[in-house]
């Protein structure tokens, strides 16, 4: 399996890029090739410093790279053999079987619509992540950033979409999915939310089983996966990350609250995309990369994709 990585995405770059994919290796005992896709110069020159084996990472060399306040879209058309965009089209040709960014994240999603492109059928991708519950197993939350407005038909398909996904790399086998609202009565939220109740109650794609609260988050385990805009998903999963934040800060020490590190993670795949695609927090230090490709890895051995494109094609 080859899975490529941004080797200049991220804050810290290359060093955390570097030493997160000698992580991952290591841990995945030779299974994965991990291919530095970035400045061959860049990546060497810190090797050699902190005298680091690097010799069985294949480089694919390009001297641009997408900093973090580019503009997305203008840097897809004037670099676009920018690490970010380069790395996709690796992956759209056949010669990685998964990449991962932990670098600008606009340009991630332009290249995901504009190389990569989505899967027919697939109205809108979305990003997830994952919500742990103090009062049983995990949840998958989507969208959490990727579409701010989305229609019922696409609050829809990310029900017909998670489910896949919580079946396949979470392991759940008759995964429940609820809409997060302003109250549990059908009647309740915007007209966006209330006529994709209407449809998703009429689901046989999924097993919806209707709106919850989101003062059950993190709390109550009720749904398997959860689905909002990517409006109201990005602020649930920046609340979560600031949470984390304080109670480090108040130096309170629980197992649970370990659950909120996104390091533990690393990344979130693109999900209605046409093969693998790991976004990465662009604060993402060295154990977090390792997070990030070792899910990589399990989105494909999971055959996601394939099971997408099925189920859209039926």
């Amino acid at each position: 399996m080859r899975i490529g990585i941004d080797i200049m995405g991220g804050d810290y770059a290359p060093e955390s890029t570097i030493r997160g994919s000698i992580l991952a290796k290591q841990e995945s005992e030779g299974e994965l090739e991990i291919v530095f896709v970035g400045d061959r110069e860049s990546i060497e020159r810190f090797a050699d410093k902190e005298e680091l084996d690097i010799s069985s990472f294949p480089v694919v060399h390009t001297e641009s790279s997408v900093v973090m306040g580019e503009h997305p879209f203008k840097a897809y058309v004037n670099k676009p053999r920018a690490s970010v965009f380069l790395g996709q089209q690796l992956l759209k040709s056949g010669e990685l079987d998964g990449f991962c960014s932990a670098g600008n994240t606009g340009a991630m999603l332009v290249g995901a619509m504009h190389i990569v492109t989505a899967i027919p059928g697939v109205i809108r991708p979305a990003i997830s992540t994952i919500i742990p519950n103090l009062g049983g197993p995990d949840s998958l939350l989507l969208d959490v950033g990727l579409n701010p407005d989305a229609r019922p038909d696409v609050l829809y398909q990310y029900g017909v979409i998670g489910s896949l996904y919580a079946r396949l790399v979470n392991e759940k086998e008759n995964p429940t999915v609820s809409l997060l609202n302003l109250g549990k009565e059908e009647d309740k939220g915007n007209l966006i939310v209330k006529s994709a109740y209407q449809i998703m109650s009429d689901s046989s794609d999924f097993h919806f089983i209707g709106n919850m609260e989101a003062n059950d988050l993190f709390v109550n385990h009720i749904s398997d996966v959860i689905v909002c805009d990517g409006f109201v998903g990005n602020v649930v999963l920046k609340e979560a990350e600031a949470f984390y934040k304080l109670i480090s800060l108040k130096g309170v020490a629980n197992g649970f609250f370990e659950m909120f590190n996104f390091e533990n993670f690393g990344g979130t795949p693109v999900l209605g995309v046409k093969a693998p695609l790991m976004i990465g927090h662009g604060i993402s230090n060295d154990r977090a990369i390792r997070s990030m490709i070792l899910k990589t890895r399990e989105v494909i051995d999971s055959g996601l994709i394939t099971n997408i494109k099925e189920l859209l094609n039926k």
